[in-house]
């Protein structure tokens, strides 16, 4: 699994999230907390590069009206959804290193997936298990 720290840098850091993230304990209580609204921009962000692209996964994870209504803060199961989805990508990362390579994997359909593009897999925890699985796979060599 991917690091605490990792994740925590695709939701933009101590910069977004307040604190210093540590362990998988600490990521935990800010998503139990409730992760500020730029938690999932910034995961957006390192996935897309297009703005429409990135306007249409946020508001995957969290519909546009609730986004909207938002003050600051997602609610817990907002925050789930974004850290999962930042999960995914600081994986991806991890693979591909940070920029077109991982974009390319995220959004080209797979066939091991369904034929879905892992940011749509992504989108449910069973998904996220399975592009985790794959991108381990790819990792160490093996068959994907």
């Amino acid at each position: 699994m991917i690091e605490a720290q990792r994740i925590a840098e695709v939701l933009g850091g101590r910069l977004v999230l307040r604190r210093r993230i540590r362990s998988l304990s600490d990521l935990s209580a800010a998503v139990a907390r409730g992760l500020p609204k730029s938690a999932l921009r910034n995961a957006v962000q390192h996935a897309l590069d297009r703005a429409g692209d990135r306007r249409d996964l946020l508001y995957r994870i969290v519909p546009e009206a609730t986004f909207k209504r938002r003050r600051d803060r997602l609610s817990p199961a907002e925050s789930e959804r974004t850290e999962r989805l930042a999960r995914v990508i600081a994986t991806a990362e991890h693979v591909w290193g940070e920029g077109e390579d991982t974009r390319r994997f995220l959004t080209t359909p797979h066939p091991a997936l369904g034929g879905r593009p892992p940011l749509d897999a992504a989108t449910t925890e069973l998904g996220a298990r399975q592009v985790e699985e794959l991108l381990a796979k790819i990792e160490h060599g093996l068959p994907a």
